[in-house]
């Protein structure tokens, strides 16, 4: 069964008596700040709260749009016209109006305040030291993650640490890499605090609250931090960390996209959903991104580019990881009934994020209880990889990259829903032996393209492989401009309220 950390904490109740007493009341259910944190409880409940704006139970997280839709391995689906600031998004003409891009900075920066409140008024809180230091660590690794997404969205953008006074809100923009350090020091600091949460009382992390950062996250996240601002040695050295932890490689691939398997051995952290609750905490994605004949928008939908990605046998086999990851022709949906290409516009429908009508039915479409994987441990291993091979250590390079390989073919030998189930198809994936640089480097790009996709994260790859690599893959995107759309530009709603930010085109 899943266990929860509460996801949506406070209600703000406004209760009045009568109009002409309205000025004299004082609101009830809320604290000032100097009221709120005292207690322990009111640490917690804090905290609790910070998780909030990286969650998908509401339309407002707009990753996957600005990570899959306007890569190569996915277009924007659904009816023509409808959402159509994903389109312009997809189509290479982004403006600063777009709305997707007004909500994902005003969550993730409603998320870096929360996380400096905590960080500011709990060490004043007469508590348990354990537990204050958990939290603190959480809120350094939650600000780290809420940076590191603006980063790769925005480029340029505020570092803001501090609570801020009505008087310091105009707050210029700093350099990508010296945010990148930043939020290395974050991922850091919460590896710290949280180690020493440990080492001070074993049980800080209770069971019944899966879900929480813990010390193995802060380093796999600082791994991949490091990996984006190339620093090579500091990210093999943190992956090194994050798999001396003990994570593990599900026997069958598609078990990290399944309810029944949450929280599993393969997951360093997930974002926690649940069912049936008032206000939502289920994943709306469910809804968004399934195909309309399914119930769903029909968002999202893959290319065929992503789909001739994957490697096949003379005989026609394909790594399973491709009827894992999408519906098409020929295949199983869920629920065994046959997928039509007609369901999508690309003849292709994703399911990492979806559940099938048995577990979530019509009346329920968008409260769906199905986590979402910020990182889990194929992606460490292929951090290592990618890391070794860029300091050319490749022979090294070649182990944990095939360990991934080895995990996707062998999901025969353990998953009886497979045709041939039982074998491994003759030349099915065989591990990569090549020593060459170069050779190299684009087998381990290739590999985070299956591995990884539809797990919000390809149009990032894409920009920080260069300007060749990306222009390459947008060859027929006739408005895609390199210097131009490494970034996202900065909501016009933030250029008119902060006049010290400057826009990073060109930057």
């Amino acid at each position: 069964m899943k266990r929860y950390i509460p996801i949506v904490i406070i209600l703000c109740l406004l209760v009045m008596t009568s109009c002409n007493k309205f000025l004299d009341e004082k609101p009830q259910g809320l604290y000032t700040t100097a009221e709120f944190f005292q207690t322990e409880s009111h640490a917690m409940l804090a905290i609790n709260a910070c998780y909030t704006p990286m969650s998908f139970a509401n339309a407002d997280n707009r990753l996957w749009v600005l990570s899959d839709v306007v890569s190569d391995d996915a277009v924007k689906g659904g009816f023509p016209g409808d959402q159509a600031d994903i389109e312009l998004i997809d189509e290479f003409r982004i403006f600063e109006d777009n709305g997707n891009l007004e909500t994902i900075w005003k969550i993730y920066y409603e998320g870096i305040s929360r996380c400096n409140m905590v960080l500011k008024y709990v060490p004043a809180i007469e508590m348990n030291v354990a537990l204050r230091n958990r939290i603190l660590g959480e809120a350094h690794f939650l600000r780290g993650y809420y940076y590191f997404n603006l980063c790769n969205i925005f480029g340029n953008i505020p570092l803001i640490l501090k609570p801020l006074e009505p008087e310091d809100m105009q707050v210029t923009n700093i350099r990508q890499e010296l945010v990148y350090n930043h939020i290395e020091s974050d991922f850091n600091a919460a590896f710290n605090y949280m180690e020493n949460a440990l080492i001070q009382n074993p049980d800080v992390y209770p069971s019944s609250e899966l879900g929480r950062a813990h010390p193995a996250a802060a380093k796999a996240l600082l791994a991949k931090t490091y990996l984006f601002n190339k620093k090579w040695q500091e990210a093999v050295t943190a992956a090194e960390r994050v798999i001396a932890y003990g994570f593990s490689l599900t026997p069958i691939y598609q078990h990290n996209f399944n309810v029944a398997y949450d929280n599993n051995e393969e997951q360093i952290f997930q974002i926690q959903h649940l069912s049936g609750y008032d206000p939502v905490l289920g994943n709306r994605l469910n809804q968004w991104l399934a195909p309309r004949a399914q119930n769903g928008y029909g968002f999202d939908e893959p290319t065929q580019s992503f789909v001739d990605e994957f490697e096949m046998t003379v005989d026609s086999v394909y790594d399973p990881r491709l009827d894992y990851t999408l519906g098409r022709d020929g295949q199983l949906w869920f629920d065994e009934v046959p997928y039509s290409s007609t369901w999508s516009s690309t003849g292709y429908s994703q399911k990492k994020s979806l559940q099938p009508l048995s577990e979530i039915p019509t009346s329920s479409k968008s409260d769906a209880d199905l986590n979402f994987s910020i990182i889990r441990y194929a992606e460490v291993l292929l951090i290592q990889a990618e890391a070794l091979c860029e300091l050319n250590q490749c022979a090294e390079a070649l182990v944990p990259l095939n360990m991934v390989r080895k995990r996707a073919r062998e999901s025969y030998l353990y998953d009886n829903k497979l045709t041939n189930y039982g074998s491994i198809p003759e030349g099915l994936l065989p591990d990569v032996i090549s020593t060459e640089q170069i050779a190299l480097r684009d087998a381990i790009r290739h590999e985070r393209r299956v591995e990884l996709g539809f797990e919000c994260m390809r149009y990032f790859d894409v920009i920080r492989y260069g300007k060749e690599y990306a222009e390459s893959v947008f060859a027929e995107k006739d408005n895609f401009v390199y210097e131009i759309h490494k970034v996202f530009p900065i909501p016009q709603s933030e250029m008119e309220t902060n006049k010290n930010i400057t826009q990073n085109f060109g930057y």
